[in-house]
């Protein structure tokens, strides 16, 4: 039985699926004592530092509310609360932080940054996202696919859009590691990088997981039980790429016309935010400039009866508290 405590939490690829199982197993619990009230502060005066290089409200609210029902203080370090990598390097802050906190979570730019951090903290470190992955997102997008088909090996999973940064990477891997039947449908030049598509084809072989890669929408998701989307045009990008996005993405828009392609088991996730309508400066911007409402993914669909899109925002905190009650305390090993 795996030993969690003390470890990182920075890469899908760093954990077997027996591993990442078990952190889906305790947040399911942790979940279900959550919703009857049952105390379960496992990590009772302990103290986290939440480092945000970039925003977000799911992240820092997840790992916010998740430490106070461990038991924790959390410290938020917005983008301009540390000198990390201007006045103090990385490493230097990671052995001052790693001698007040008891763990650290980053979410920001490369993953190398979270790597380094967690090379000379000395207390766990656990990744809120990086450029190339976001794997508690994986953790709740599992966890949520687990609630409402009893399963993942096998689940046919579709991810639509942009799949070269972080949920097309952390999803490619998180579905090899756990046997899903997934499929990338993208525009080829959109696809993963080769080099990680040869590293999940060979997880792929020990796990039962199938991956494929499509181009054509109509065939990726015919009788898909989950269309997922994400942001074309991710945080820190230009403006200026939209148009580029916008001609080559548009066809992969998430539509009634797909979600009645797959069939009525299927489900609609995003990661969010999502611009399903006018209703952000965003989405207002990209419609006075170039008259579309919707973006990844129409209105009808998100707000739809078989969006799920809510239930998988809430996991977020219930498998970043797995996260953390594991890596503080060995809960998963249990």
């Amino acid at each position: 039985m795996t030993d969690w405590k003390g470890r990182h939490f920075l890469k899908l690829l760093d954990h077997t699926p027996q591993e990442i199982a078990a952190l889906l197993d305790l947040a399911a619990d942790l979940k279900q004592k959550k919703r009857a009230g049952v105390p379960h502060r496992l990590c009772e005066g302990k103290n986290v530092a939440l480092i945000f290089e970039k925003t977000s409200t799911r992240t820092r609210c997840a790992f916010e509310v998740a430490a106070a029902d461990l038991g924790m203080h959390a410290v938020y370090l917005d983008p301009s609360g540390s000198q990390m990598g201007k006045k103090e390097s990385i490493a230097d802050t990671a052995r001052v932080l790693g001698r007040m906190f008891d763990g650290i979570e980053y979410r920001g730019y490369g993953q190398a940054i979270v790597e380094e951090l967690a090379k000379f903290a000395g207390v766990p470190v656990w990744n809120g996202l990086t450029d190339e992955f976001h794997p508690t997102q994986i953790l709740a997008d599992f966890l949520t696919v687990r609630e409402h088909f009893g399963r993942l090996q096998g689940v046919r999973f579709v991810y639509l859009g942009d799949a070269r940064f972080n949920m097309g990477n952390s999803l490619l891997v998180g579905a090899a590691k756990m046997g899903l039947d997934f499929t990338i449908c993208a525009p080829q030049a959109y696809f993963p990088d080769p080099a990680l598509v040869k590293t999940c084809t060979e997880i792929a072989k020990t796990t039962g997981a199938t991956l494929s890669f499509e181009t054509d929408p109509i065939a990726a998701t015919k009788g898909a039980d989950v269309l997922y989307t994400d942001v074309w045009v991710s945080m820190g990008e230009p403006d200026d790429v939209w148009k580029e996005r916008l001609d080559a993405l548009s066809p992969y828009r998430v539509t009634r016309a797909l979600m009645e392609n797959a069939g009525p088991q299927c489900r609609f996730m995003h990661c969010l935010p999502a611009y399903h309508d006018l209703n952000t400066r965003v989405g207002r911007t990209v419609f006075e400039k170039f008259g579309v409402d919707s973006l990844e993914v129409t209105d009808e669909v998100f707000e739809g009866p078989q969006s799920i899109v809510f239930d998988e925002a809430e996991n977020r905190m219930h498998t970043i508290k797995a996260v953390m009650a594991a890596t503080l305390t060995g809960a998963a090993g249990e």
